[in-house]
Formats: C-alpha cells, structure tokens, sequence
C-alpha cells in the first residue's frame, strides 16, 4: 500500500524480527495465489475482497487495512486508471481490464506488504506492455536494494527505464519502511535523484511499489471516498510491490514465494 506517513526514525530489524515479518509477508503472499481463480469477467473487487479477507483471517493474520486511517476495507483493488487504494465494491470486472491487488498483512503484530497485476480474459498489447516494464521497474528496483547503495537510486534507475518507454512514474505516492508499523522510515521515492538518501544497511525492511502510468505521472483523489487515486488524463495505470530486506550479501524479497525476483549470489 503506498502511503506518505513516516515520522521517525529507520528501523533496523533484528533476525528475530526479521522472521516474524517473514512469516507475515508470506501470509501476504499467500493471499494473493488464492485470490487467483477469482480473477475473472463478471467477478466484483468486493467478492475478491471477501476471497482475501478470509484467507487471511483463515491463517490467523489481521488485515491491515482495515480501519487504518479510516479506510473501510480489508485490501486495495485498483482497476485500469486507479493508480492505488481502490476501495473493493460493486463494481464487476471486465474483459479486457487490468487490476491490482494490494494485501498487507499482520501476523503476531508483524506486517507484510505486496501487491500484484492481474489481466481480465484478452488484454490489449498496450496493456500487456505496461505490465512487463511496470513488473521489470520492481526488478531494478529489487537489484539496487544492496547494503552501501543510496536509497534513492532505487527511484533513479526505475524512473530512468519506464520514462524510456515513454511512461510516467507516480510521485505522489511511494513505497516505504515496513515490519514493525505498517509505514515506516524510509519513503521510498520511485523518482529520485542519483545517489540520493541515505545509505541502505543490513536489517532495512521496506516496500518498493512501483506505480506506472501510460499517461502523465499526476493522480486524482476521489473526493467522495478521500482514497481512490487515478490518473488525471484516464489512461492506464500498472503497479507491483514486494516487501525487502537489505542484507550484508544481496536483497531479499520477503513476499516473493515464487522466487521470481530472486537474484543469484554471484552477481554481487
């Protein structure tokens, strides 16, 4: 979940704390392949809300969602233009639309973050490349999330790849340090200047969440609802996130239970 809220310090998690939002961040993973035959035409966000909202409550985690800020739901469904905290309702799914998932889980008071893009049946080619770079920025992003690195070339190597493909990053929303609170120090900018920030150390734990816009980078609160953030020209939006943790050898994807972000050891 993106979320400008951080008011102290960065955490340094211990390896017992560390486990525990392990452990949460699988829970949060979890939820995201059981929610997986649901995803289709004709289905409602509120229905893949109520699919999530018992698998979590069925491993006997909290979702953290619920209540936070005043938010009335237990996840984030953001469908085609919603760039992040689209509120689960009535609305069905379509053929041809394009949707996040966001789940934040709390599992024996540890928080574990992550969220994913699904398509609706046949996609347009348009759709299916914002996607791939929107899923390829959380890579790079992944990769320069190695102890002794600047934060904020997180930011500045995803900026500079989406823009390449003619793609807006989100400013207005970032990722941030997670584990112990929901939102934590860090903010993680996705736009960020080269060798910005301060120096990533072992035991950081925080989301990279890259929001990919196929227009211009700009959002628009609902003012009905005070969450549902959409791009302002109505084009297309794409967003993945995983939880991190910066260790002395290389970046470890709490939430990726496919290992597909897994970066072999050699390489640092």
């Amino acid at each position: 979940m993106a979320f400008r809220d951080t008011k102290s310090k960065i955490i340094i998690k211990t390896p017992e704390q560390i486990e525990g939002i392990k452990k949460s961040s699988i829970v949060a993973a979890q939820t995201l392949k059981a929610v997986i035959p649901f995803v289709k035409p004709g289905v409602s966000t509120g229905f893949l809300n109520k699919v999530c909202t018992d698998f979590i409550r069925d491993h006997k985690a909290i979702p953290a969602t619920l209540g936070y800020h005043g938010y009335t739901k237990e996840t984030c469904i953001s469908v085609n233009d919603v760039i992040c905290h689209g509120i689960p309702g009535s609305y069905e799914l379509r053929e041809g639309d394009i949707v996040n998932v966001d789940v934040t889980t709390i599992l024996n008071g540890y928080f574990g973050d992550t969220s994913t893009m699904f398509a609706i049946g046949e996609i347009s080619e348009h759709a299916k490349k914002l996607i791939r770079v929107t899923k390829e920025c959380l890579a790079i992003g992944i990769r320069q999330s190695i102890a002794g690195n600047y934060l904020g070339n997180i930011g500045y190597e995803i900026n500079k790849y989406a823009t390449s493909f003619g793609y807006s990053v989100v400013y207005e929303f970032c990722g941030h340090g997670v584990g112990l609170k929901f939102h934590e120090e860090p903010e993680v900018s996705h736009v960020a200047d080269k060798n910005s920030g301060p120096k990533l150390a072992p035991g950081m734990i925080f989301t990279i969440e890259p929001m990919i816009n196929a227009g211009k980078a700009r959002s628009k609160v609902d003012k009905k609802d005070g969450w549902t953030a959409r791009t302002i020209d109505g084009k297309l939006s794409a967003q993945f996130e995983h939880t991190i943790c910066v260790t002395k050898e290389k970046p470890l994807v709490l939430t990726d239970i496919d290992h597909e972000f897994e970066i072999p050891k050699e390489i640092f």
